[in-house]
């Protein structure tokens, strides 16, 4: 199979916004739909939506466009519930999955091609793209990874995968400070449409 997969987590209840940020409008679109095109563009092969809170007002905007979606029962629990709940809806065969976190509109597809690539040259089964020595998102784990990830509890979720194999994680830089911003206020959020 052999493909490279994106898994964009939107599950989160948006409490720190008040109001279902991936449905707020970002480019003339929604940031979910904003986060799906810049996937859609790049040279990922194909891409997995996690769905939970607002999951049905979400599928419906997405609905057009081609990916696939699961839904999180647990997405309560937190990102890395929504991390393992895209894993193992991968089929086993995949070569890698890329991380994206559906409240970062403004990671354009060349920062996702350019992990892809630093992926492919570098090796290493962790790719991390990195700005002014900060890490950011999203996260390229190759395939390998696949139980840990599923088996990971605690705090530090995917941080505690990076940690555990510094040997096997690439950091590339990316001169674009957009990889260490989210958007969980409607002051972040503000910037963004700004920026």
């Amino acid at each position: 199979m052999d493909e490279i997969w994106a898994i964009i987590l939107a599950a989160g209840e948006s409490k720190r916004m008040g109001s279902p940020k991936m449905l707020l409008p970002f480019a003339g679109i929604t940031i979910i739909e904003k986060v799906v095109e810049n996937v859609l563009s790049s040279n990922v092969d194909k891409t997995l939506l996690v769905l939970g809170s607002d999951a049905a007002e979400i599928r419906r905007i997405i609905n057009s466009y081609p990916v696939m979606h699961c839904y999180n029962e647990d997405y309560k629990n937190g990102m890395l519930s929504s991390v393992k709940c895209g894993i193992c809806n991968l089929p086993q065969g995949f070569r890698a999955a890329m991380i994206m976190l559906g409240d970062q509109p403004m990671i354009g597809s060349y920062v996702i091609d350019a992990i892809i690539k630093a992926y492919n040259q570098s090796g290493k089964g962790l790719v991390v793209p990195v700005c002014g020595n900060k890490r950011g998102h999203p996260l390229l784990t190759g395939n390998k990874y696949r139980k840990e990830i599923v088996d990971l509890d605690g705090p530090e979720g995917l941080k505690e995968l990076l940690k555990r194999h510094p040997d096997d994680l690439f950091e590339t830089e990316i001169n674009d400070p957009s990889i260490l911003r989210d958007i969980d206020t409607f002051e972040e959020y503000r910037n963004e449409l700004n920026n």
